[in-house]
């Protein structure tokens, strides 16, 4: 605990400019040198979190976040999955390859046989451009396509196109055939995610019909989690084999994960130059100050108390130049996209939303504390200093 007399000591020194302007130079240099690193890791850490969150929404919308092979399982096992706490639903699902064919082209694709009154919530019917989950009944064989599949291969609602499946064959007077069926296009969806013209939804018993075999033989369990991240903690109570969304998407989460680390390190670095640049000044000032420390310890002052002096005077500009780049951070990254296109260069991704921004504030909280941390760090060389000043040496002159 700080003595009264050592902070207001300390506080005396640190606002002191007029008795050397190198040092007061010195000290608005690391006041702006940590803001400026507090705000572009803020801004650097909300911008890559908005993205991460746009990834996490529109890819793992559409990739299954887990599937549980239950072929031969009992319903009431496959019941119990509901009673994991982070797991938000379950719903039968029939997965397969196959290819999409139109007059305008060809395109393989991966087929979800879906009960469609599970994907009434999702977020591709929240994305979805015309017509509805609810339209794909059973024995009509409808599908819902993305919409960048629906420009490439020059197909419309209403339209018919034709579902060749990769897995399934029989034998014919021409060779072996693979099992296809003309479906009627019912619902087009757009998530702006890479795999909007790769995944075509269609009712679960009309995938089992295009693979020529019941559902008892082909039918898995997907599991929809509140936080897909959250897999791990699921995967521990099924005793079953399972299939995660990491299987297919995981490298990218990881780069994003791997380049949002090395940004913010880099930017850490600007922050630690700034603290050093609080050691350089804090030097100086016990430089100078010698002839007050003696006085002060020939006077009765603790060596805790002189400790304490310099530690309030680093910490000050420290908590100064904190506080200011948090203001700043945080007013920059709530305005970055109008401030952008005052600027006359708006960054628009993806649906022409702008940079997605998402701020979370125990990640700001860690990144104050850090700079904090830095900065008390770079006052206890210098003060370590002052404490071992000498009072009779540095009197002698006096």
């Amino acid at each position: 605990m700080f003595h009264p007399v050592s902070a207001f000591i300390g506080l005396r020194y640190a606002k002191a400019s007029k008795s050397n302007h190198f040092i007061a130079f010195i000290n608005l240099f690391s006041v702006f040198g940590i803001a400026l690193g507090l705000i572009a890791l803020i801004t650097v850490s909300s911008v890559m979190n908005g993205f991460e969150l746009q990834l996490k929404t529109r890819l793992l919308g559409i990739t299954p976040h887990i599937v549980v092979d239950t072929i031969g399982v009992e319903s009431q096992k496959i019941a119990a999955f509901k009673s994991i706490p982070e797991v938000k639903s379950i719903s039968a699902i029939v997965e397969s390859e196959g290819v999409i064919q139109s007059r305008r082209g060809i395109q393989g694709v991966v087929l979800h046989g879906i009960e469609p009154s599970f994907m009434t919530q999702s977020v591709v019917a929240q994305n979805m451009l015309f017509g509805k989950f609810d339209d794909l009944a059973e024995g009509q064989f409808n599908i819902i396509i993305g919409r960048p599949l629906a420009s490439k291969l020059d197909l419309r609602p209403g339209d018919q196109t034709r579902i060749i499946s990769a897995n399934a064959s029989s034998f014919t007077p021409f060779g072996r055939m693979p099992s296809q069926r003309l479906f009627n296009i019912v619902g087009i969806f757009e998530l702006g995610s890479q795999l909007d013209d790769k995944v075509v939804y269609l009712h679960i018993g009309d995938n089992a019909k295009l693979l020529r075999k019941s559902l008892a033989q082909i039918s898995q369990t997907r599991l929809f989690l509140d936080d897909a991240f959250d897999y791990l903690k699921v995967e521990k109570l099924i005793d079953l084999p399972t299939v995660n969304w990491r299987a297919r998407q995981g490298p990218l989460f990881d780069a994003v994960k791997m380049e949002k680390n090395m940004m913010s390190l880099m930017l850490l670095l600007i922050i630690a130059v700034a603290a050093f640049n609080i050691v350089s000044a804090l030097v100086m000032v016990v430089t100078e100050k010698q002839g007050d420390i003696a006085i002060l310890r020939t006077q009765g002052m603790q060596g805790h108390q002189i400790l304490s002096i310099f530690l309030i005077n680093g910490l000050y500009n420290g908590i100064k130049g904190t506080l200011f780049g948090l203001f700043v951070g945080l007013l920059l990254v709530s305005q970055i996209n109008p401030l952008l296109s005052l600027l006359g260069a708006p960054i628009s991704i993806g649906d022409n939303q702008g940079l997605p921004v998402d701020i979370q504030w125990a990640q700001i909280a860690s990144l104050v504390f850090l700079s904090i941390g830095l900065c008390f760090a770079a006052t206890l060389y210098p003060a370590y200093r002052a404490l071992k000043v000498q009072p009779a040496n540095a009197l002698k002159y006096e």
